[in-house]
């Protein structure tokens, strides 16, 4: 049984276009349909994947208690493998941007190009990985509605659409605790990535809603310097999901970045 969930529509026709396929990592607590708006705006001119990741949606319940970031990138490699895809820009927001950095390390030779949005590369600090064990026990003790109800405004900004709200709530409120709490200790033991920015040859795009409290621009800014060849688009008017809340935006950066730094080198 595979341990993602590809859940995503994607044109049968388009897999045979020489267009890289796009692979959307998702962040926490989300689920594949965190990217919507991409599969709606890319499937149509080229290959889309969109797992539920391992204990999130409607892939199997975590079953371990700690799913390191590198079972992640294990489980998006044999997800390649499966659907026969030999390279792909590979796109994550938040914890999907750190899988991304993770498969960056585990098979560079298969990445064509990065998208990183909302998203750090630094390691956890001592307190921080105090503060997701915390966590991860509120979680498993209380369920996800409170916590669900607390970050609301912080993944999406307070003056977000009524629907994008409804959308990341029930997302957040739908996902397994397990799967959530072991994702969590998991993160809280991630390496340093930033030595592998400053080694990544592709192309890449960073990404960051300009409001937003959890990876502020600055994050996003430190990426970008960091990256030897990258483009940084800030999204006005977005908080954490800015691929959700200012979907135009964000589709037109991410569409701008495969024609000009993907799609003309292949």
């Amino acid at each position: 049984m595979p341990s993602l969930t590809p859940n995503a529509p994607h044109n049968p026709f388009a897999a045979l276009a020489p267009l890289a396929p796009l692979v959307l990592v998702h962040g926490h607590p989300f689920d594949h349909t965190m990217w919507n708006p991409q599969i709606e705006a890319f499937s149509a001119t080229r290959r889309v994947i969109a797992p539920d990741l391992r204990g999130y949606g409607a892939s199997p319940a975590a079953l371990d208690t700690t799913t390191p970031l590198s079972r992640f990138a294990q489980d998006i490699e044999e997800l390649l493998d499966e659907a026969r895809v030999e390279s792909c820009v590979l796109a994550g927001l938040s914890m999907g941007g750190q899988i991304v950095m993770e498969c960056c390390d585990r098979f560079p030779d298969r990445v064509r190009g990065v998208v990183l949005a909302d998203t750090f590369p630094t390691p956890e600090t001592p307190a921080g990985r105090l503060a997701r064990n915390a966590a991860a026990d509120r979680l498993l003790a209380e369920g996800m509605r409170g916590y669900a109800d607390e970050v609301l405004e912080k993944m999406v900004a307070p003056y977000a659409d009524a629907d994008v709200k409804a959308h990341v709530h029930r997302m957040m409120t739908a996902t397994d605790p397990r799967g959530a709490a072991a994702a969590l200790r998991g993160r809280a033991l991630r390496p340093d990535y930033r030595p592998l920015l400053t080694g990544l040859t592709v192309p890449a795009l960073v990404v960051v809603g300009a409001d937003d409290e959890f990876t502020p621009v600055s994050d996003a800014e430190a990426m970008h310097a960091a990256l030897p060849d990258s483009t940084l688009q800030v999204i006005d008017h977005a908080a954490h999901l800015p691929n959700l809340e200012r979907p135009a935006e964000f589709n037109r950066a991410l569409t701008d970045f495969l024609a000009t730094r993907i799609d003309t080198a292949a």
